[in-house]
């Protein structure tokens, strides 16, 4: 496991194949469906227009698990920096029940127990359920375990794998999945990649979550929903959470103005804060080191606030020879060629992107846009006010810029792009769907990226990545 990633997302740190002959055909489908423009290719597919709705409140996806007081919403994340930790979290609604997790590994019959937490919260009208937060620490690597949730009422059991010991040429898989939401297409997009041959061992998430604040008072039965919506993934395989602008509980209607770092200004915590558990920035994870930026609030983005003497003292520490892939996930991207959300993170990407360059980091996973689109390599940091000099411009020691935002929440597609496509934009669709990046060894990974109406193996979009610091080629063009 073998690469450094950091995350310029909406708030908190996230750390986390195919052969020639295959990329080839997939070149072959991607140029006979596709226009050339002044950029790259702009996808001639068309998704048929239809609109975007969430599934309703009694749709089998939100179903209550049968059982009194049956531990519900059970998700799990990444609990240490080596991999031999995890946090599982779920809900109780009739009552606290028990924080204990009972957990084994597949070849014993002896079962450890670990103590958590409970807390809960209360938003407007609103009233939660219990929230337990357990850590279950030394791990041993690349084991299967079975845990037990629910512990003297109704256990639940559910199982995962750790991460084999990091090492520079260590393979490991990732699933991307951003703005999922919890419409009929974000169902959609889940099962595709729960189906994927080629899904993630951990899922890395890039903003925007449930989309509650898009209801009356930021109705928060529907993060209930939606945790029991994305149980099936995230109670079997870590979800790395980077945060984006629909978990700020901005509502001043109802005198609410939240966001997930708020327990530490005021000491009351948010929906998101309290539901799922924030991870450790700059986490050296599967041989990889990343970290994770706010993307929506300028107070966390400005010269000598502390997220810039955070990321500025995180960048040089990256030891590539123990973890080669340096990966940045932010919410907004800073690359950007469609007509929403056109320039956001303009003010984030002049304060950063010398630094994404000067320590070469390999590629930056966005969403917060409802479409796809990937960049070539590419830099924009030579403009001083006075020089003039403001153009994007090919360089090797850029990262590649990818908008993953398109996990089909209930805002819909983001359709209207600029013209013509600019130079810096290698590929851009407006399709749902969800990407996977294989790392193989130090030198070379692997990216694709599946749209939801194709078949699960099918990919709409590839990259062979070559690291840049053990192999820094421009790979940028090889698609």
């Amino acid at each position: 496991m073998w690469m450094k990633k950091i995350g310029l997302s909406g708030f908190w740190g996230v750390m986390g194949r195919s052969s020639s002959f295959t990329v080839v055909i997939i070149l072959g489908l991607v140029l006979n469906a596709a226009v050339v423009c002044n950029g790259g290719i702009t996808s001639s597919f068309v998704r048929k227009v239809e609109k975007t709705n969430d599934m309703p409140l009694d749709s089998d996806v939100f179903r209550v698990p049968p059982g009194y007081n049956a531990p519900q919403q059970v998700h799990m994340t990444q609990g240490d920096h080596e991999g031999r930790g995890v946090i599982i979290s779920w809900v109780t609604v009739a009552e606290p029940g028990s924080d204990t997790v009972l957990y084994w590994s597949e070849n014993s019959k002896r079962k450890n127990r670990a103590e958590g937490i409970m807390v809960t919260y209360k938003f407007y009208n609103y009233t939660s359920g219990y929230i337990h937060h357990c850590t279950l620490r030394n791990l041993e690597f690349n084991t299967k375990y079975y845990y037990e949730v629910g512990i003297g009422h109704s256990p639940r059991k559910f199982w995962f794998v750790t991460p084999p010991k990091v090492g520079p040429d260590v393979p490991y898989s990732f699933g991307l999945i951003g703005d999922l939401g919890q419409s009929y297409d974000s169902n959609r997009t889940l099962s595709h990649y729960e189906l994927n041959p080629a899904k993630g061992q951990t899922v890395l998430f890039l903003g925007d979550l449930s989309y509650a604040d898009n209801y009356s008072n930021h109705n928060n039965v529907r993060w209930d929903t939606w945790g029991r919506f994305v149980e099936r993934s995230v109670a079997y395989q870590p979800w790395i959470w980077t945060a984006g602008n629909h978990e700020i509980d901005f509502a001043p209607e109802i005198k609410v103005s939240l966001h997930p770092l708020s327990l530490i200004v005021t000491g009351i915590m948010s929906p998101t804060e309290h539901q799922i558990v924030p991870h450790p920035s700059g986490t050296q994870s599967r041989g990889l080191q990343h970290t994770s930026l706010s993307c929506h609030h300028t107070q966390h983005m400005g010269k000598y606030t502390p997220q810039y003497r955070w990321l500025q003292n995180e960048l040089p520490k990256v030891n590539r020879s123990e973890t080669p892939w340096l990966i940045v996930l932010m919410h907004a991207p800073w690359y950007n060629s469609y007509n929403y959300h056109y320039m956001e993170g303009e003010t984030m990407r002049v304060m950063y992107e010398p630094w994404l360059v000067q320590y070469k980091v390999d590629v930056v996973f966005a969403g917060h846009v409802h479409a796809y689109e990937r960049s070539y390599r590419m830099s924009n940091i030579a403009y001083n006010v006075v020089n003039g000099i403001c153009t994007p411009v090919n360089d090797l020691s850029a990262p590649v810029y990818i908008t993953v935002g398109d996990g089909g929440n209930l805002e819909g597609l983001a359709t209207n792009m600029t013209e013509p496509q600019p130079k810096y934009s290698a590929y851009r669709e407006a399709s749902f769907g969800h990407a996977s990046f294989e790392i193989k060894n130090r030198s070379h990974a692997y990216y694709s990226w599946h749209r939801n109406e194709d078949g699960y193996a099918v990919e709409a979009d590839s990259l062979w990545f070559f690291n840049r610091f053990w192999h820094p080629i421009d790979d940028s063009r090889s698609a």
